[in-house]
């Protein structure tokens, strides 16, 4: 009989940490092996924490979780749009200090790798790049083009010169080991030919004139010239190689999930899966791991690029958007950094040899002197588990796993067997309430009446904002006669370049259209409700972030280019796209900074039932609420509105929507190959219903929240939530045991146990509930609904309860 217990226990244990690390001067070089520092060489283990996307008291508990989790160096992207945001103005401060997250990343003890780029394409609006660059005479992107080369430049010595006032490099003493320029040029290449070729040339020779002392990458660039290194970006890199023998196999982007982009579903990558391919990348010779991302974050403010990418960055990954360590994700990867550290002296100093164990199953094995060998027995059949004859004993491998074997004999870890807990997160309703909310009319006349400029005929979007807003108000008029209108129900065609539009037909919404990032350009068809006489058109053309990826995406349009046709009337179809237009960019809210605290203050709001305004467009919605109690992350729920944006104390919170997820949700097996359309949820539910408030932005009392909302919603159901875990649940298997023994905060746990100790935790401010289930036997079910098998210790309770001192229920 196969044994196992079940048991939910809660841990509470506060523990601080005081970690530093002192790093001298160091000599980084590499060799086929992997990077070398101070002439020892290294298995890396990165993940990607982007400083933008999350508030700096959160930098170094990320940085400190992620140490713990086993990883050796911290990625990030050099954002160059939110430090240079108009040409020689810099801004490097909150959210945007760079040094300060580095020099924390140094304080907890890892090295970094700086991605300058400075494309870095990340989901991040026009792809990193600032607007301002594309309006540089003569410029192309990413190509031999002399004003852009300048401009490149400029930036990239701006930064690496602040990194050497700093002394961050490990050639001074500081922690940055590793850099990037450029970012997956590979297809750019074939796009530009002889010019992107000499272009990439061009980009690592200014790189390595910067004399930094650490290596430099080029990710996804087959022809990347000596001495870059060349690396791969993807699920899996197993099967990738350098482009020259005395380079390391580096992996800079194992991604751990996938992005989310409104009206899409949500996607999970299995950590059995991921788990799987690190391994497979390792035994294959590979020396550096980076997970894209660590810890995602949020696109703040209108950050988010694509388009339609969400305002969460959440990506699946081990630590969450809110900073909240996700279960088991983290804990197995966790365990598979401890595996593979003990494997390290072997690998670093040793080519595998590959035997075969059966048809789908094989051996590598490291042996580099007597006395030392790691082994990794790797079973790719997607579905079929076997049990193989290594060294002369037997070892079960479950389908689609890599057990890894430190000193060649006993297994520490299997990549499908997790023996770590699930946690199931929570959103609970916080004691602060939102009152006495207040609103505010875009007023549409105002826009008709003060327009920015006019021109004959239409104009692409982001020529006239400048992506100094999201709006940009497109007005013309018409005249309709009685026989026009006749018995006639006229209809208004309007093909838009992207990404939405709202049509108001004197002063009047008559529909909406949108389109999606796989297709930009869209057509609104409706009828419209004319009167005899001039009727005034006003089209409200919506940019959903600026495209961040694509050949030459500096010249994609945006906005609505035409045809606008009025069609149905009396006098046939009327043609207005090279009529005399307005302009108005962006809001007249936007003008007078009714985001921010003085800007609120200044106007006259109205109070008003909300029920008889809940339909209203264009409307602003403004609200107090006290900070709630607690430590736990904080969200908004935003399930009641349509589409707009949200500030809180005058910092953007970022774009929301509420767009049904539309995909192929269904069970989620994580053997055979990874893709994103293999594991995905949330469908029929709005892709994003919650939106991250970092606590860094309020302040005890009296914190305002303004809400611009463009279609209509009921405000008197938004509410402010904590963030929390609800129920973990673990598996620990016999005769496997664990590799690490950690404790982070306190946390609500549920263990299965065979003779493996398990150690369960819940985060900072729960505390012991109650044992739900405990099972000594062949239970079954998941988290939160087992069931016991027909095996099962009647004493589980009791022994639990024992062990706990928590009440089982």
């Amino acid at each position: 009989m196969e044994t196992s217990l079940f048991s939910k226990v809660v841990i509470l244990l506060c523990m601080t940490f005081f970690l530093g690390f002192k790093f001298i001067h160091s000599a980084i070089t590499y060799d086929n092996k992997g990077i070398i520092i101070n002439g020892q060489r290294k298995i890396l283990i990165s993940g990607s924490i982007h400083y933008p996307r999350s508030t700096p008291d959160m930098w170094e508990d990320l940085i400190t979780k992620a140490k713990v989790g086993g990883l050796d160096v911290i990625d990030t992207y050099v954002f160059w749009n939110v430090h240079e945001p108009s040409p020689g103005k810099y801004n490097f401060e909150e959210r945007y200090d760079i040094v300060k997250f580095i020099k924390t990343v140094q304080r907890v003890g890892l090295y970094v790798n700086l991605r300058i780029g400075p494309y870095v394409c990340a989901e991040w609006n026009f792809g990193g790049f600032p607007v301002w660059l594309k309006y540089v005479p003569g410029i192309s992107f990413r190509t031999n083009n002399e004003p852009f080369k300048q401009a490149m430049q400029g930036f990239t010595q701006k930064i690496v010169q602040m990194m050497k006032s700093e002394r961050l490099f490990a050639s001074q003493g500081g922690p940055i080991i590793l850099s990037q320029i450029e970012n997956e040029y590979g297809s750019e290449v074939k796009e530009f030919g002889a010019a992107g070729e000499a272009y990439i040339n061009w980009a690592a020779k200014m790189a390595v004139g910067l004399n930094t002392g650490v290596p430099w990458l080029m990710c996804k660039e087959d022809d990347a010239p000596d001495p870059m290194i060349n690396t791969c970006n993807g699920f899996y890199c197993d099967y990738f190689k350098p482009n020259k023998p005395n380079k390391p196999l580096m992996w800079t982007e194992a991604w751990s999930g996938w992005f989310t982009e409104f009206g899409g579903p949500i996607h999970d990558r299995p950590v059995e899966d991921l788990a799987f391919a690190v391994a497979r990348f390792v035994q294959s010779g590979g020396s550096y791991v980076n997970y894209y991302m660590y810890h995602g974050g949020t696109n703040f403010g209108r950050t988010a690029g694509g388009p339609f990418i969400t305002t969460s960055y959440d990506y699946d990954a081990p630590i969450d958007e809110y900073g909240l360590i996700r279960q088991p994700k983290y804990g197995h990867l966790q365990q598979l950094h401890q595996a593979i550290k003990l494997c390290e002296k072997a690998l670093v100093s040793s080519n595998p040899t590959v035997t075969k164990l059966g048809s789908y199953q094989q051996a590598h094995v490291f042996s580099p002197e007597k006395g030392t060998c790691a082994a990794f027995l790797y079973n790719y059949h997607f579905t079929s588990s076997k049990t193989v004859t290594f060294n002369n004993q037997q070892y079960d491998l479950p389908a689609w796993s890599v057990s890894i074997l430190p000193d060649c004999k006993n297994v520490v870890f299997n990549t499908a067997k997790v023996g770590v807990q699930t946690s199931h997160m929570q959103m609970v309703p916080s004691s602060s309430q939102l009152l006495s909310w207040e609103t505010y009319d875009e007023d549409l006349s105002s826009a008709e009446d003060r327009p920015t400029m006019t021109a004959n005929g239409l104009l692409e979007q982001v020529n006239v904002t400048r992506d100094g807003s999201d709006y940009l108000w497109y007005m013309t008029s018409v005249v309709a006669s009685q026989s026009d209108l006749n018995g006639q129900t006229p209809e208004l065609l309007v093909q838009s370049s992207g990404h939405a539009v709202h049509v108001f037909i004197n002063g009047q919404l008559s529909g909406s259209a949108y389109g999606t990032r796989e297709n930009r350009r869209f057509t609104f068809k409706g009828p419209v409700k004319l009167r005899t006489g001039v009727n005034r058109i006003a089209l409200l053309s919506v940019a959903v972030g600026l495209p961040n990826v694509g050949p030459r995406f500096e010249t994609w349009n945006t906005g609505i280019l035409g045809p606008v046709v009025l069609q149905g009337l009396g006098s046939g179809k009327k043609d207005l796209t090279w009529q005399k237009w307005s302009y108005q960019v962006g809001l007249k809210g936007e003008t007078m900074n009714l985001a921010s605290p003085s800007g609120a203050s200044a106007v006259e709001w109205v109070r008003a039932s909300l029920a008889s305004s809940s339909t209203q467009p264009l409307t602003w919605y403004k609200a107090y609420f006290d900070a709630p109690g607690g430590v736990e992350p904080l969200a908004i729920d935003m399930q009641s509105m349509g589409k707009g944006e949200i500030w809180i104390n005058g910092h953007s919170v970022g774009r929301y929507w509420t767009m049904y997820a539309n995909g192929n949700c269904g069970p989620c097996n994580y053997m055979g190959t990874y893709r994103p359309t293999k594991c995905q949820h949330g469908c029929g539910s709005p892709t994003q219903r919650w939106y991250h408030v970092p606590r860094a932005w309020l302040k005890p009392q009296q914190n305002l929240m303004v809400i611009f909302e463009e279609l209509g919603g009921d405000a008197s159901k938004i509410s402010l939530v904590k963030r929390s875990v609800a129920r973990v649940c673990a598996d620990a298997y016999e005769h496997h045991p664990t590799t690490v023994n950690w404790s982070l905060d306190s946390q609500v746990g549920t263990q299965r146990l065979h003779v493996a100790k398990a150690h369960l935790q819940c985060e900072a401010g729960q505390t012991i509930s109650s044992v739900q289930f405990a099972s000594f036997g062949t239970p079954s079910g998941t988290c939160g609904s087992f069931v016991k098998g027909t095996c099962h210790a009647q004493d589980s309770h009791a022994i639990v309860e024992k062990v706990s001192h928590v009440k089982v229920v």
